[in-house]
């Protein structure tokens, strides 16, 4: 059996966050929302659990990092395509989202980065599979 990934995130206001992440076109499970938390679909193996950070702090013996001073980790995500990495970009920006450095085009790989609204660090990015073949 294949593992899934959940990744936690601690965010100021629930409802903000679900609102820039659905301008962003993800999903939200209603099983697993409430007034504390909910999770965030990124794929069938890939979910975001956003937690308002009183109830995060639940979960940890140590502060909760400020993400907006400090990087702890970049979630980087695949697209299907450069203009994917792109249209997400857009999206982010739309919705808020600053982006954190200038785009990286390498020829095989392409992505953008950009900072939510709580300051945690996202990357999108586009692997032409045809720089990998024999």
């Amino acid at each position: 059996m294949g593992s899934k990934i959940f990744v936690n995130l601690p965010v100021e206001s629930l409802d903000r966050a679900v609102g820039f992440f659905t301008k962003l076109g993800y999903s939200f499970n209603p099983q697993f929302t409430d007034a504390n938390a909910t999770c965030m679909v990124i794929s069938e193996d890939i979910y975001v659990m956003l937690l308002v950070k009183p109830f995060f702090k639940g979960f940890i013996q140590k502060e909760i990092s400020d993400a907006k001073k400090s990087t702890e980790v970049i979630i980087a995500l695949t697209a299907d395509s450069r203009a994917a990495v792109d249209t997400l970009m857009e999206k982010a920006l739309a919705a808020g989202a600053r982006e954190t450095k200038e785009k990286m085009d390498q020829g095989f790989m392409y992505q953008r980065s950009f900072e939510d609204l709580d300051g945690h660090q996202w990357e999108s990015f586009f692997m032409d599979p045809a720089a990998f073949q024999k």
